[in-house]
């Protein structure tokens, strides 16, 4: 046998070099104020306790439609899920049965149940009459629903609860994103045309808003954008759907509103946009907008819920050469 004598690599040492066992501090370090790196610092001392992680929560995530990511807690004995507005957790689905299943919560395990239901309950693809859970399972219930059960510990569905909000919000303004906005449009227009409805949408835009960037800076802009974001939350219902729709356009989509109620909403939008104080390194800002609304009724039975939004942004055209600071319900 024959054996091989290790071979060992000797660097030249260099002036100013790290000790040895030590590695050089990266270049790209920046000195603090006193003029060491953070390679200079003495780690402080701390007691260290492990956390512990308790895996007492069970939870859905819904993997489908336009809320695909959110996540629902399973509290208490019983948990329904269904279309019917007395259920646990209720989805406007149309393909799902009023009370569909049920997540009973019994000691160290959860069963899932049908509830005698038009289109069935499915674990992993078998349809079930009743079944144990196992963190991991995937529920279907009808064509549509699509759910994952989990059970974890408070870090986790914290974390899950973040990661949903930050896919579905404007960062700036805190308003839903296009995206989701797009997606709950088509699920409000179909709800309407089921259920026989009212359903209209108002499109924002902040007047002369590139002259405010312009004048005063982009910071100045996004504030200004913030401004009128929580203005408008101040002004609607929690089951309006406020949206940035991009730049400087925002919309919102109220349920149960003819244009009648929608261009008085829009109305009162605009004065209390208007009439808001909005100071800005210490220039008082004044901001104005147009707003274009539109009616579902007014829109084909069969045509793309994208109509409603062309009609409602062709009104706020309207309302732009009009002279701006106005609301144009109507095309004439």
């Amino acid at each position: 046998m024959t054996y091989k004598t290790p071979v060992t690599l000797r660097i030249p040492a260099v002036p100013g070099a790290s000790p040895a066992g030590v590695p050089p501090v990266p270049p790209s370090w920046p000195k603090v104020p006193d003029g060491r790196s953070p390679a200079d610092y003495t780690t402080e001392p701390a007691i260290s306790l492990p956390r512990p992680s308790v895996r007492d929560r069970a939870n859905l995530t819904l993997l489908t439609g336009p809320s695909a990511g959110e996540v629902f807690p399973i509290v208490g004995a019983e948990t329904v899920i269904g279309r019917d507005d007395s259920a646990t957790l209720a989805f406007d689905d149309g393909a799902i049965s009023r009370r569909h299943a049920r997540i009973l919560r019994e000691p160290g395990e959860f069963i899932l149940e049908d509830l005698a239901s038009t289109n069935g309950t499915y674990v992993a693809g078998e349809a079930v009459t009743r079944r144990l859970l196992r963190s991991g399972d995937q529920v279907q219930l009808g064509p549509n629903l699509l759910f994952r059960f989990a059970i974890t510990d408070e870090a986790e569905e914290r974390l899950q609860r973040q990661l949903f909000e930050s896919s579905i919000r404007d960062p700036l303004t805190h308003a839903y994103n296009k995206k989701y906005l797009t997606e709950r449009l088509s699920a409000e227009v179909a709800h309407a045309r089921r259920h026989g409805a009212r359903l209209a949408l108002l499109m924002l835009d902040l007047d002369d808003f590139k002259g405010t960037n312009d004048r005063h800076g982009h910071l100045a802009g996004d504030a200004v954008l913030r401004h009128v974001a929580a203005t408008v939350v101040g002004h609607i219902r929690i089951e309006d759907v406020f949206a940035r729709f991009g730049g400087e356009e925002f919309v919102v989509l109220t349920r149960g509103d003819g244009v009648h109620n929608a261009s008085q909403l829009a109305e009162r939008l605009r004065r209390a946009i208007g009439d808001a104080k909005l100071v800005f390194e210490g220039t008082s800002l004044g901001v104005t907008v147009s707003i274009g609304v539109a009616d579902l009724d007014e829109i084909p039975a069969g045509s793309s819920p994208q109509t409603l939004v062309e009609r409602a942004d062709a009104r706020l055209y309207r309302a732009k050469t009009l002279g701006r600071n106005r609301v144009a319900s109507r095309d004439d």
